[in-house]
């Protein structure tokens, strides 16, 4: 089957090749991300593999059907920038990857909470010019500290086992509730516990219409004072500009982001020999309780092998006509 791989790097080639010697289909990498102004490359190919900031919207759905297309492959699990709903009416069909090491994203939110308690990152910047002061670096201890996470999937399980190791008191929230979460010695948040118990907060919850800016300017007012914020989910899940006035106030005491609401145009890009014209990220990253980094928590070599093991897989099965074991359908 031939297929356009858009947003390639060269370690999606590379993974996604090795992966392809078992399945035998001719794929075609394209550096620049799906988009209406590139989907004309995607014409004469069967499927597209996208990952999470290409857009497969309704216009760019409707010119991938009038180029043959037939099948969008998600390399990822989040599918908010595709249009389901247009991709059913058009008989697109869509998968993606709903599994892949959920280590790997919870172990990063853990790292980064780490780093923005203790200001890791403060004193690396600080002992490389031979400042060994520790005046602005103080932290709190993890333990007896209570951890809310906002979203009790297979990741923000595997994250609220962590914390459970390091003597943390876990809630968690959810609208679907999981068994194994409150088996694992976690409970579920009472109504407005979360704002007024939590010391650390961990996002790991789809981007979804319920979910959007699910921290907000409310939110961050009931929270309690100068509790740490951590997100690899989803940017949308967090207003940014209400975040940067909870900082200025103190009122949220640091701020972990794997993930920027307007990520697609800055995020997987060299961009350091220019200038950023994101003013909102670049008051962000000029905090020193803020750290950034570049949407990398999946980015293991275990992940990105089983993510790329089952995009071929996903296009085998379509290929063979067989039920999509990871089909995506509008709800």
């Amino acid at each position: 089957m031939k297929v356009a791989v858009f947003s390639a790097k060269p370690y999606d080639r590379e993974y996604l090749n090795a992966a392809n010697a078992a399945e035998g289909h001719q794929l075609k990498y394209f550096d620049d991300p799906l988009d209406a102004e590139t989907v004309a490359l995607a014409a004469g190919h069967d499927a597209v593999c996208i990952f999470v900031n290409d857009c497969a919207n309704a216009d760019v759905l409707e010119a991938l059907t009038r180029g043959g297309t037939r099948l969008v492959a998600l390399r990822c699990t989040g599918f908010n920038n595709v249009d389901l709903a247009a991709a059913e009416r058009l008989g697109v069909k869509v998968v993606r990857v709903v599994d892949y090491s959920p280590n790997s994203v919870a172990e990063h939110a853990v790292a980064m909470l780490l780093a923005i308690n203790r200001r890791i990152h403060r004193a690396y910047n600080r002992t490389r010019d031979s400042n060994f002061a520790l005046d602005g670096l103080m932290g709190f201890d993890l333990y007896g500290k209570t951890v809310a996470v906002v979203g009790t999937g297979k990741i923000g399980r595997v994250f609220a086992k962590i914390m459970l190791g390091f003597g943390c008191t876990v809630l968690g929230y959810d609208k679907f509730p999981s068994p194994e979460f409150e088996a694992l010695g976690a409970r579920y948040a009472k109504p407005n516990e979360i704002g007024s118990s939590a010391d650390i907060i961990s996002l790991h919850c789809p981007l979804t219409p319920e979910t959007y800016h699910i921290v907000n300017e409310t939110s961050l007012a009931r929270a309690k004072r100068g509790a740490l914020l951590v997100n690899t989910s989803r940017g949308g899940l967090v207003d940014t500009e209400a975040v940067i006035e909870a900082l200025k106030s103190g009122q949220l005491g640091g701020l972990a982001l794997d993930v920027y609401e307007q990520e697609a145009d800055v995020f997987f890009r060299d961009l350091s020999g220019t200038i950023i014209a994101d003013d909102v990220l670049q008051r962000l990253v000029s905090f020193p309780n803020v750290i950034v980094t570049g949407h990398q928590a999946f980015f293991t070599q275990e992940a990105i092998t089983t993510i790329c093991q089952t995009t071929l897989r996903n296009l085998s099965e379509f290929e063979g006509g067989v039920p999509l074991t990871n089909e995506v359908k509008a709800s």
